[in-house]
């Protein structure tokens, strides 16, 4: 039974009740609350999420949670196709002095879409490798190598086709005969689970071992959350994540594995950094202590969806890679950062890098 709700009219002369509010204003306020409640559901999981972030960013580093000496940036093909010069090279050797930076990944492909790699993508690099061994002794130079797979869309390198994935060993054992020391690749968009590509980085390690040298790969960011590659595929078709099983599959095939722990579309520094600590602890987890891991750093400044430069910045970086090897494994040796990348790179960058985690 509905409730009546009596009032005397002001004047009152025949005190009659007045009627119920009419039906499109009870609609109109039924829609508010409605509207209310939506939000609250979509917004809710997202607050959890940054207040968790923001508190992953509390506290302190421990001492010690510097640079192992163990660093890593990946160099623009400029390197290897004769626009750099023996004075840049001097001038490389120069920045890099009384830094952590022991490896350069130099861009020397792309592969072509069949795996092959042509001699004409880089042609000065038995120059590069013999200035840099003379500048800078100590520091190794690894041909950076990778294409875009064929996963999201149907142009690309496919890791389906056997004959594929025998070029790019094929690949890998010429550009290493050039003088190489090591290769490193990063093959994107790749998903969370894809066995060939595991069969590939097998046959890819019988290769530099052969020769002597790490084999490296740039790897993609784990799951936040659980099994949210798997949401993200279902409803946009790119993954981006993967699972944390499959990171350390892909980590325990490797000499050293870098993660591109930037392009996060987080805000806030604090946010970012606490993701950075989270991805920090979530790799080191699963990483075998033989294999170094190595943490993204944002050389690099863009403003989009992806990645907000004034967001993701090096100090936050830092500070999140300190955080998160301090609560989960503060002696790991093999660990370090991977510095993207050198031709946007700036004065700034450099020295958050210098002060915050190398000194």
């Amino acid at each position: 039974m509905s409730e009546v709700r009596d009032v005397q009219v002001d004047g009152g002369g025949d005190g009659e009740a007045e009627k119920e509010a009419p039906a499109p204003k009870r609609g109109r306020r039924r829609l508010r609350r409605g509207l209310i409640a939506l939000a609250l559901v979509v917004l809710l999981p997202f607050l959890g999420v940054a207040v968790a972030l923001r508190l992953n960013y509390a506290g302190d580093p421990a001492d010690g949670t510097r640079t192992r000496g163990k660093d890593a940036i990946w160099l623009g093909h400029a390197w290897v196709d004769g626009r750099k010069t023996d004075a840049d090279v001097t001038a490389l050797a120069r920045r890099l002095r009384d830094t952590g930076i022991r490896d350069l990944y130099v861009h020397a492909g792309p592969l072509e879409h069949d795996g092959t790699l042509p001699g004409s993508a880089y042609p000065r690099a038995r120059w590069l490798i013999g200035a840099v061994h003379k500048a800078a002794p100590g520091i190794r130079v690894q041909a950076w190598l990778g294409d875009k797979l064929a996963t999201e869309s149907p142009d690309g390198l496919r890791l389906t086709d056997k004959d594929t994935r025998a070029a790019v060993v094929r690949s890998t054992r010429q550009i290493l005969d050039t003088g190489f020391d090591g290769a490193h690749f990063d093959l994107e968009p790749l998903h969370s689970g894809d066995e060939n590509y595991l069969d590939l980085l097998d046959a890819l390690h019988r290769v530099t071992r052969a020769h002597g040298v790490p084999l490296s790969v740039a790897a993609h960011q784990i799951d936040p959350l659980p099994a949210l590659h798997s949401v993200a595929g279902t409803l946009t078709g790119h993954p981006k994540w993967w699972s944390q099983a499959y990171f350390g599959q892909v980590a325990r095939r490797v000499d050293q594995i870098a993660v591109m722990s930037y392009d996060t579309a987080t805000p806030l520094e604090s946010l970012y950094g606490g993701y950075v600590a989270q991805q920090t602890s979530l790799a080191l987890e699963v990483t075998p202590e033989s294999t170094d891991l190595l943490m993204g750093l944002p050389f690099y400044q863009e403003n989009n969806f992806a990645h907000w430069s004034f967001a993701e910045t090096v100090p936050a970086a830092v500070r999140g890679v300190r955080l998160g090897l301090s609560r989960t494994d503060a002696d790991r040796a093999n660990f370090g950062v991977a510095l993207y990348v050198d031709f946007a790179a700036t004065e700034a960058d450099w020295t958050a890098y210098e002060q915050d985690w190398v000194h």
